[in-house]
C-alpha cells in the first residue's frame, strides 16, 4: 500500500468517525468509537506533533500534543483496562515533550517524541498489539498543511 493510499485510508476513517459521532436520536444509541479509530487519530496526532516540533511551530505542537493527550484519555474511558496512563510508558514521555515545547527546545522535543514512540509501542507489546509498530514519521502525510509558524 502506498503512503498516499495510507493517507486517503486514514482520512476516510477520520471521517467515519466524526460523522458516525454525530449526536443520535435516542440516548439508548451512543456511538462508542471502536478502539482501532482511536488508535489511528492517535498516529494522525502523533505524527503531526512531530513535524510541527521540527517546524518549530510550538503552538502547532502544544495543540497536537493536547489533542493526543485527550484522544488517549478517551482511549482509557472507553476501553478499561489499557495501560495507557502508565507513568513510565506515556505519562512522563507525554510531560517530557510538554515541558520541551514549553522551552522550545528541539534537541529534547526530539528526544521526547522518540521517548513516548517507545512507549507506545509498549504499550503494544503489553496488550498483545507488538505487531503494531509506532516510529518517528519521515514523510509528512499531509501534504494540505503548512507546519511552519505562521504570523500573526
Amino acid at each position: 500500500m502506498t503512503y498516499r493510499k495510507w493517507v486517503v485510508g486514514v482520512a476516510l476513517a477520520c471521517s467515519v468517525v466524526s460523522l458516525a459521532a454525530a449526536p443520535s436520536r435516542s440516548n439508548a444509541d451512543q456511538y462508542l468509537p471502536r478502539l482501532g479509530d482511536i488508535m489511528n487519530l492517535i498516529q494522525v496526532r502523533h505524527a503531526k506533533l512531530w513535524f510541527a516540533g521540527q517546524a518549530k511551530n510550538w503552538d502547532l505542537a502544544g495543540y497536537e500534543l493536547a489533542q493526543l493527550k485527550q484522544s488517549l484519555t478517551d482511549a482509557a474511558i472507553f476501553y478499561s483496562g489499557l495501560p495507557v496512563n502508565n507513568v513510565t510508558t506515556l505519562s512522563q514521555p507525554i510531560q517530557s515533550i510538554s515541558d520541551a515545547i514549553a522551552a522550545k527546545d528541539g534537541k529534547r522535543f526530539a528526544s521526547a517524541v522518540t521517548e513516548l514512540t517507545s512507549g507506545c509501542n509498549a504499550c503494544h507489546a503489553t496488550m498483545d498489539r507488538g505487531y503494531v509498530a509506532i516510529r518517528i514519521p519521515t514523510d509528512k502525510p499531509f501534504g494540505n498543511q503548512d507546519f511552519r509558524p505562521q504570523g500573526r
